[in-house]
């Protein structure tokens, strides 16, 4: 376990490899890589799963986003000091030892693939605007799969071919939420405020509860620190990237979802043939449906960069832990391209058997929302003990900083700290039997006690904590 006496400054040197295929991932490719893994489809159907809450989910909108810049200005700050790959997992470990780098670096991954399962079950909704209309099971499942291993295929082919593929996929993404933010709103009717919350609890539970929903759309923040590793000048960039990336993704999130639910009330939102909400809201706008099949392609191809810039998380996390003795060594073997090979295969079958596991479920609705909440759990877990080991390395060194700077990243860090505890805890469905409402807990637990067996297998490979030589002067900005 770290020392934590008064010292200097925990923290792992960092054991990135150099950037391979290229000069790895320059500041535009990198704030991509955040706003592609932030932006994927879980937005373009957020209205239709807000619904139910009504209007007021634009009040846990706002929150979420304050949390999100919290955390993206947390990561920044941490990427900055310890611009080490892994992210999460890699501050965990360096503050508080190996054993709780490798419950984050696993539960991490667990969000990372279990995540992309969720991405894809979303994106079909928008794939079947075009294809098998009438949401055929076998058809669905089967698109799903082709959604989830085109990105493993692009992954396999190298960094540079990832780097453009989700530059050009960003964009391509950002149209549409950028329209619906600016041009949407010209479309608002007041009247669709109200009735202000349709969910019969109360206004702060409505509020909990939609938030929940609403961090699932903001899960991304972290990649480029993740992904440390294929930047090119990471104690620079990564920062930027984080914060620019969350910034303008906050920006027309906020500004999209006023319009949408300003155009269509929570009660045509709420119906099941409305699940691709910007694409009904897009034909509102101008009648007849081309619009919504404009914005129907921009989902489709924004799903495909989603998950192109989330199945290389899926791999770097584990190839950081194995690099530190923490995962099998098989997740750290690079292909001749670079590549964490196994780490893409692994997560991608992994998140093709929990896809189909939603569709294939009695009630895939209430699966696929049991699997939205399960990956924000246990992404909500490496974040809060990312907060945690900020404000021990600030209190720390307070007798070094200067006021202002210590009171910035101690506020900044329990903001994080009390938005990630808050997400666990109002993440539970609602209704139903005992097992559905605390679902996502049961399989949380279930997936934390498949890694028992290997920390335990792992804990002789585990390598020391050294101490950092280069850590930036506690006297300095890290932002």
């Amino acid at each position: 376990m770290t020392n934590l006496k008064a010292g200097p400054e925990p923290a792992t040197t960092p054991q990135s490899a150099p950037p391979v295929d290229g000069r790895g991932l320059g500041l535009t490719q990198t704030t991509a890589l955040i706003v592609g893994s932030i932006i994927g489809v879980g937005v373009f159907s957020l209205p239709y799963s807000l619904a139910s809450y009504g209007p007021i989910s634009l009040v846990a909108m706002g929150l979420a986003t304050v949390g999100a810049l919290a955390l993206a200005l947390l990561f920044a700050a941490l990427s900055k000091r310890m611009p080490a790959d892994g992210g999460p997992y890699a501050y965990a470990r360096a503050a508080f030892g190996n054993a709780v780098g490798f419950g984050n670096a696993w539960t991490y991954w667990i969000t990372a693939w279990a995540g992309n399962a969720a991405i894809a079950v979303g994106w079909v909704y928008y794939v079947e605007n075009f294809v098998n209309p009438g949401g055929a099971k076998a058809w669905s499942i089967l698109i799903a799969l082709v959604g989830l291993w085109i990105p493993a295929a692009v992954n396999l082919t190298g960094l540079r071919n990832v780097g453009s593929f989700q530059l050009v996929t960003t964009i391509t993404k950002f149209v549409p939420l950028l329209l619906m933010a600016t041009v949407g709103l010209f479309f608002v009717q007041s009247a669709n405020f109200t009735p202000w919350n349709v969910s019969g609890d109360s206004s702060w539970s409505a509020i909990g509860g939609a938030m929940a929903i609403c961090l699932f759309s903001y899960l991304g923040v972290e990649a480029a620190a993740v992904a440390a590793a294929k930047v090119r000048d990471p104690a620079r960039n990564v920062p930027r990237a984080t914060v620019y990336g969350t910034a303008g993704s906050a920006v027309v999130y906020l500004l999209s979802m006023v319009a949408v639910f300003g155009i269509l009330p929570a009660s045509v939102l709420a119906q099941d043939e409305n699940k691709a909400s910007y694409a009904v809201a897009a034909n509102s706008i101008v009648g007849g449906s081309w619009a919504g099949d404009l914005v129907a392609v921009a989902v489709v191809v924004s799903g495909v960069g989603a998950l192109n810039g989330w199945t290389m998380i899926c791999a770097e996390m584990p190839r950081a832990a194995a690099d530190d003795g923490l995962f099998p060594t098989i997740f750290a073997r690079l292909s001749p391209r670079g590549v964490p090979t196994f780490g893409v295969v692994a997560s991608t079958a992994l998140a093709s058997v929990a896809a189909v596991i939603s569709f294939a479920g009695a009630s895939g609705s209430t699966v696929f929302t049991t699997l939205v909440l399960m990956s924000g759990i246990t992404a909500a877990v490496p974040y809060a003990f990312s907060a945690l080991a900020q404000i021990v390395w600030r209190v720390r060194e307070r007798g070094t900083l200067r006021t202002a700077l210590f009171v910035r990243d101690v506020v900044v860090a329990v903001v994080a700290l009390v938005f990630s505890l808050a997400f666990i805890y109002y993440s539970r469905n609602s209704g139903g039997s005992w097992y559905v409402v605390w679902g996502p807990f049961l399989m949380t637990g279930g997936a934390l006690a498949l890694g028992v067996p290997v920390f335990l297998a792992q804990r002789k490979h585990m390598t020391p904590i050294v101490p950092s030589t280069n850590a930036p002067s506690t006297t300095e900005g890290t932002s």
